[in-house]
């Protein structure tokens, strides 16, 4: 009687565990993920060059990736949002809202198209 008990539980659990180790086979990680996972190791070992501890190094950590992000998002801009940039700017000077704006960015941009 416990054997008849014991097998079906001993073969769900060889079966769980193949499952389980499926899962957790390598995954590689995606181009961002790799990134991010750079510039944790490269301000963890700021950090720890500098010895800081505690609160220091929370916030050193937080600005060091911050920092590290915004370099990645300082590309050059495409033409088109150099002209959106520039028509935005230009309506801004000229303190334009509503249909006024709609109407001047509207010609702005059409005009070096």
């Amino acid at each position: 009687m416990r054997l008849i008990t014991a097998l079906p539980l001993l073969a769900g659990l060889m079966l769980s565990t193949n499952l389980m180790a499926a899962d957790t086979a390598a995954k590689t990680p995606s181009p961002a993920q790799a990134a991010q996972q750079k510039r944790m190791t490269d301000c963890n070992q700021q950090a720890s060059s500098k010895t800081l501890k505690g609160a220091d190094r929370s916030t050193f950590m937080s600005t060091c990736l911050k920092s590290e992000g915004s370099a990645a998002a300082g590309k050059a801009l495409t033409p088109q949002q150099q002209k959106m940039k520039t028509c935005n700017a230009d309506a801004k000077a000229k303190s334009l809202k509503g249909d006024e704006r709609k109407t001047f960015m509207s010609s702005c941009l059409k005009k070096s198209a």
